[in-house]
């Protein structure tokens, strides 16, 4: 097999394990992203607390009012965009994430730590270039909060927000700076911390444990990623989402909006989502790798079996 057919067959195998692997995550732990950006959304300093029944003291509390006033099938607002976004982005992930690895190996023979997360920051940077447009329809539709059968559709809340403010940054690339900090120092985390320990922690042969291990590892990256790129996710929020009075802009750059809400709501407020967020990027983080590295060995086999 010449070297260009092995790079085709990697790049095949990349993609579709981390489509298939990005299709089941977003499918199990949307409801939880949903919650997550409510909370993010959510000035602390309203004065409607006790009087506006969409106003969430909790996640509980949030879920009660969800399916309260908006249905069941609220918690699954904006699920569209990131379906359709899914399976490119995770490809798009962790295939330019095997060739930055090759970029930044700074002449060892074996990827170190530094080369998994300088590879994960390029490959978050990478997929959030592509996928922004997603996020502020995803957002603008998790934002809304009336009844789930009420809401428009995702082509219709898409067209709008071409229509009123166009494809630039202030319409279906608003928010890009935030999305790129986000997602490129959440892999950079992610991946540095999955592969780096996974490497010191010996393989097992039995395939429960193995199966363990992996989870154990994927779900700590998960959340070690959350905890560190939250501030620039409530920025991402804030930026993408409706403003607090209508036709005045007021979250804009994602610096700026990370020291006005320091400066209105508190240090606290950086973290607002934090616990939906590792309730869903810790399992979802498990999920994702693991289905990738199955999906990967599946398909790898497969190939094999092929050219014998």
């Amino acid at each position: 097999m010449s070297d260009v057919e092995r790079l085709l067959k990697q790049a095949a195998m990349q993609i579709g394990a981390g489509g298939s692997a990005g299709f089941v995550e977003v499918c199990i732990m949307h409801p939880l992203d949903l919650v997550k950006t409510r909370f993010q959304l959510q000035s602390s300093s309203s004065a409607l607390k006790s009087s506006d029944p969409h106003y969430y003291n909790g996640i509980v509390d949030c879920m009660k009012k969800m399916y309260k006033y908006e249905g069941l099938t609220s918690f699954w607002k904006g699920i569209l965009p990131p379906i359709l976004a899914e399976t490119p982005k995770r490809a798009v992930k962790f295939a330019t994430f095997e060739q930055y690895k090759r970029f930044f190996m700074f002449g060892s023979s074996t990827p170190t730590p530094l080369t998994f997360s300088l590879a994960g920051l390029g490959a978050g940077i990478t997929e959030a270039i592509l996928v922004n447009p997603f996020e502020v329809v995803k957002v603008t539709l998790q934002s809304n909060k009336s009844l789930a059968t009420q809401v428009p559709s995702t082509w219709s809340v898409t067209r709008q927000i071409v229509r009123e403010n166009g494809l630039g940054s202030k319409g279906l690339n608003k928010g890009l700076t935030a999305t790129m900090a986000r997602n490129g120092i959440f892999n950079m985390v992610y991946f540095g911390f999955y592969h780096s320990v996974k490497g010191y922690i010996p393989e097992y042969e039995d395939p429960l444990l193995e199966f363990s291990r992996k989870i154990a590892i994927g779900f700590t990256s998960g959340v070690l990623g959350s905890c560190v790129n939250i501030p620039f996710d409530v920025a991402k929020s804030r930026v993408q989402g409706p403003q607090p009075s209508p036709g005045i802009v007021k979250y804009n750059s994602t610096v700026g909006t990370i020291n006005l809400v320091y400066r209105e709501e508190g240090f606290r407020a950086l973290y607002k989502g934090l616990l939906p967020k590792v309730l869903r990027l810790g399992p979802g983080g498990a999920i994702m790798l693991v289905v990738y590295d199955y999906v990967y060995n599946f398909l790898e086999n497969k190939f094999q079996d092929k050219t014998q």
